[in-house]
């Protein structure tokens, strides 16, 4: 049932503003404005869309990863940048009661929208190598560094900020994470990407951050750093395979009517063969995103299969989107469709929140260390 309301919901409110989303992103544009997103968001709270993983306490639905994958699934039909209301970073749930009135509550209500920095120009793929500094100084730290890549880094109100406070000890006790308000003195810089992904660079020049607005416990945000970037590892293939799905079939509909040589190239083998491997390969990123989700609500270890979901999903969204532009030839190339579209922006899948070649090392560790055993369920 929410699969189907989703679906129904992402075919009459978004679909529709496809044309304009592309006419926007081609004029440098945001695809839809802040007051559009908002409008969405009422409707879909209207069915009951609001605050999908955030705890019934802060009113919101809190269904679940196995259901929240079922919801990437669908919104990944469209290339609409959608997200429903009502939710917060999860690591924002380490807030304190005061910093929960300050910051936790009003991203919930949508008053404040944050970012996540972490990710630095020298450490992109091993986070534990960051250099950005917090320095005591009376109750205030003071922080020094510039952060890269960091999405929603420009419309953020505040930014969760990891930052080392003891050199020596490092990612295993001397990173603190931070939480930032832009009036405190950061400012973001835009940074085009040859995608719609709009990623800020993060500067820090002596920004001075009052001792209350420490995130957890100081030494140890590193650990909170990975509980974030842990969870976007099987929503990203979860995304793939609804807009792997969305363009497989514009490209069954586009060979039964394309003709060459007086038939229609869904005659021809080559064609067959990209269309057959394309729906194998979604249909398996379904049940490994599925099973990472699973394990995930039934309190096991999921780090393991959310890598393999990760690297199989971006993988196999490009494999597909390449094969679909293939077979619509030139006009796939071209911006009357919205192919060269998700072409250009699932390129960005296979890099960030782990790369394909961190979530091979995490695999063949686990393996070759026996953390996990082969043909063994995790546990």
């Amino acid at each position: 049932m929410v699969q189907r309301t989703v679906r129904e919901f992402v075919r009459k409110e978004l679909m529709p503003l496809e044309p304009q989303v592309l006419r926007n992103e081609r004029e440098g544009k945001p695809g839809i404005t802040r007051e559009q997103l908002k409008d969405l968001q009422l409707k879909a709270k209207e069915l009951g869309f609001w605050g999908i993983n955030t705890p019934e306490e802060y009113g919101g639905a809190n269904l679940g990863a196995m259901m929240t994958a079922l919801v990437h699934m669908e919104l990944g039909r469209t290339f609409v940048p959608f997200s429903f209301g009502g939710s917060a970073d999860n690591i924002l749930y380490y807030c304190n009661e005061e910093q929960k009135k300050r910051y936790l509550i009003p991203t919930i209500n949508g008053e404040r929208r944050s970012c996540f920095a972490l990710t630095e120009p020298g450490a992109g793929s091993d986070p534990s190598s960051i250099r950005m500094t917090a320095v005591k100084d009376g109750d205030e730290w003071v922080l020094n560094g510039e952060k890269i890549f960091i999405t929603n880094g420009n419309e953020a109100d505040f930014a969760m900020v990891f930052a080392v406070t003891d050199k020596e000890k490092g990612a295993r006790g001397g990173i603190t994470c931070f939480l930032v308000d832009r009036e405190m003195g950061w400012r973001s810089e835009r940074i085009p990407t040859m995608g719609e992904w709009d990623p800020a660079a993060l500067i820090f020049e002596n920004v001075r951050v009052p001792e209350e607005n420490v995130l957890g416990e100081v030494g140890w945000g590193f650990k909170l750093g990975l509980e974030w970037i842990g969870q976007a590892r099987w929503v990203i293939p979860a995304r793939g395979v609804g807009a792997a799905e969305r363009l497989l079939q514009m490209a069954i509909d586009h060979a039964k009517t394309r003709v060459t040589f007086g038939k229609p190239i869904a005659e021809r083998q080559a064609i067959q063969w990209m269309i057959a491997d394309s729906a194998v390969e979604i249909e398996a990123t379904r049940w490994i995103t599925l099973r990472a989700a699973w394990m995930h609500d039934q309190g096991l270890d999921n780090r393991h299969q959310a890598s393999m979901a990760k690297l199989y999903g971006a993988n196999m969204a490009n494999r597909v989107c390449d094969r679909v532009l293939q077979i619509h030839g030139g006009m796939g190339y071209t911006k009357e469709l919205p192919i060269e579209r998700w072409y250009r922006e699932m390129r960005v899948w296979r890099i960030f929140d782990g790369t394909d070649e961190i979530q091979r090392y995490i695999i063949s560790r686990n393996l070759l260390k026996g953390h996990v055993k082969v043909g063994e369920w995790m546990d």
